[in-house]
């Protein structure tokens, strides 16, 4: 059975899930030593730089730059701290820097699209990046993605990972997502709604945004389904 808040295996309006959730009962595997083990990150796993994607490049990336400050806390709201904290997104324009993506839309040659943190001692973690542009996909006539950055978290096992998305709020194409749609709770598909922050936003260089991440529990942020 799915957890309250988290989305089923099956939701026939996201077409990709028909062929992948599972037909059979699931059969109980005890986890192995690698997997509630490790892997453990560090500050060496973690490159100089790599939290602001403005910067991994020659030149600036185009688009509006943005900050991306949260918490990892866990279901009792302490902080995890030490998590690695890893994103990636589609560019202003909404395209990829992957050969798989040919949406007829500009590469930016400044902007990588991908980054990673550590999550400080009070659970904190700072993105700096570009607001992502919506991009079509297949899943039905006319289907365009919200603007969304992806989201991946490694506690001190990999059994623990946790992946996700954040979506930006008073975008219109949320309405219309059937990603988003799939979490059956109006309040746990508002916790993947990042929110504006004028209080981090900073004069000259960019906008705020706030997106908190809950590890466990009633209130855990809604993870994609394996």
């Amino acid at each position: 059975m799915t957890p309250p808040g988290q989305p089923p295996y099956l939701h026939p309006a996201y077409v990709s899930t028909r062929k992948r959730a599972p037909l059979a009962p699931f059969v109980a595997a005890p986890l192995t030593p690698s997997e509630t083990t490790g892997p453990a990150f560090g500050p060496a796993d973690v490159p100089a730089g790599a939290e602001d994607l403005t910067r991994q490049l020659p030149g600036a990336p185009l688009g509006q730059r943005i900050f991306v400050d949260g918490r990892v806390v866990d279901e009792d709201g302490r902080a995890v701290a030490g998590a690695l904290v890893e994103v990636w997104q589609a560019n202003a324009a909404g395209r990829y820097r992957h050969e798989a993506d040919q949406f007829d839309a500009p590469l930016d040659p400044s902007f990588l699209g991908a980054g990673r943190t550590l999550t400080g001692p009070d659970g904190s973690y700072r993105f700096v990046t570009i607001r992502p542009g919506a991009y079509p996909w297949k899943n039905h006539d006319n289907a365009w993605r919200p603007a969304h950055i992806h989201f991946s978290l490694f506690g001190p096992a990999f059994a623990g990972r946790l992946v996700t998305q954040m979506y930006f709020e008073g975008d219109p194409l949320l309405a219309f997502d059937p990603i988003l749609h799939s979490i059956p709770d109006a309040d746990a598909r508002a916790a993947l709604v990042a929110r504006f922050d004028f209080g981090t936003t900073e004069h000259f260089r960019a906008l705020g945004y706030r997106f908190d991440i809950v590890l466990g529990g009633p209130r855990a942020t809604p993870r994609e389904a394996p």
